[in-house]
């Protein structure tokens, strides 16, 4: 938890930045600053995959270490970088230590999850806690620090959680032995023969990585509409937009674990189904949002109802992938990331194509669909609608 959100941090605050900064700073044009981006994703999303083999295969603990000291590599290299060539590199190294690190952590976390079913709304809380400080310290600092001394700072962030998870305790049994990993429903697969390997784990999970993609894809979508509607609508400047951003990281890393008791309660699908809705009403008010402060506290509903989402999509993931829990995360991880991009992609056309509102209806309605889509993948991969953790009734 504690590599979560040392690490999450820089993840969350470079990825604001390094566009200000490759611009500022070395001077990049618009097309090479989409080019620095893209290596880092293109190479996250192919390597994710390979990460959740690496993961079952060998010690968790220094997959993720390997991948945090990767991050720190990349950070630092974005510090020295005076040209084009360099930065590229750094943004390369990030993306494979990035893909290391998350499906090394979650499968990580996973190991917990028969004895305590809300460790990835904990994982969660986690990251948003580094998202956040991060946000709120680096911003308040590079003018002081600037954009060299403010990567310095992450890559020192990330070299700790790098330590944490190599001092980290080894649970028995688990980890790069193939096997069940502690997610209560590991061993079917070894028990009843059926198929392994990483496309067989991508054929099991189809249902869910379809829905994954257009849950992504949504909120990409509307995280992106929402921060152009900000620059460009309101004219406000970069750190005002981190403002408006910051109480939704602020609820989601505090209502995380509290929401999971929803989950336990009222099931998995309908929790995932109020939450859409609650997302949905978002973008929809969004529309007619008359100030950023309205939309600051519009971003708080839309924080809560992901905080409930996404550790039930990790959780549904680790339980249906048959004790190769790696693999089960770099897929999922993957899907995450193809429907970021065709959401990011989404949200550009829409808004240089059509009214603000349209725009909002649109999102709104990808994120109505998931709402349908989810609870049903959930029910075809199998897995408990309320989760069962040993030793409780």
């Amino acid at each position: 938890m504690w590599a979560a959100t040392l690490t999450n941090g820089p993840t969350e605050l470079i990825d604001f930045v390094l566009p200000l900064w490759a611009g500022a700073a070395i001077g990049l044009r618009g097309s090479e600053i989409g080019v620095l981006l893209a290596v880092e994703m293109a190479l996250s999303v192919v390597v994710r995959p390979v990460a959740g083999v690496v993961a079952d295969r060998w010690d968790r603990r220094f997959t993720a270490a390997a991948g945090a000291l990767l991050y720190a590599l990349s950070c630092a290299g974005y510090a020295v970088a005076q040209s084009a060539p360099v930065a590229y590199v750094a943004a390369a190294v990030g993306g494979v230590g990035g893909a290391l690190l998350w499906v090394a952590v979650r499968a990580i976390v996973s190991e917990r999850l028969a004895e305590d079913s809300a460790v990835f709304a904990r994982l969660l809380s986690a990251q948003e806690t580094g998202a956040w400080v991060a946000f709120v310290v680096g911003l308040s600092l590079v003018g002081s620090l600037g954009f060299g001394g403010l990567f310095w700072a992450c890559s020192g962030a990330c070299a700790i959680a790098a330590v944490c998870l190599l001092t980290a305790p080894r649970r028995p049994g688990c980890g790069g032995t193939g096997t069940d990993m502690g997610t209560g429903t590991g061993t079917a697969a070894a028990k009843t023969g059926a198929e392994t390997g990483l496309r067989a784990v991508g054929k099991r999970l189809r249902p869910m990585l379809f829905a994954v993609v257009m849950t992504m894809a949504a909120e990409a979508a509307v995280g992106l509409l929402l921060l152009l509607h900000l620059q460009r609508g309101f004219g406000l400047e970069v750190v005002e937009v981190a403002w408006v951003f910051l109480p939704g990281a602020v609820a989601m890393s505090v209502a995380a674990g509290y929401l999971h008791r929803y989950v336990l309660r009222f099931g998995r699908r309908r929790v995932l189904v109020t939450a859409s809705t609650a997302s949905c009403a978002f973008a929809v008010s969004l529309a007619w949002a008359p100030t950023p402060h309205v939309i600051a506290g519009l971003w708080v509903l839309s924080g809560l109802a992901w905080a409930a989402v996404l550790p039930v999509q990790q959780a549904v993931i680790a339980e249906a992938s048959a004790g190769q829990v790696g693999r089960g995360m770099g897929v999922y991880e993957s899907a995450c990331l193809v429907g970021a991009l065709l959401g990011s992609l989404a949200a550009g056309v829409l808004y240089d194509g059509a009214h603000w509102w349209v725009a909002c209806l649109v999102a709104a309605g990808m994120i109505l669909a998931g709402a349908v889509v989810v609870p049903r993948a959930v029910r075809a991969l199998g897995v408990p609608d309320v989760p069962v953790e040993v030793g409780r009734a």
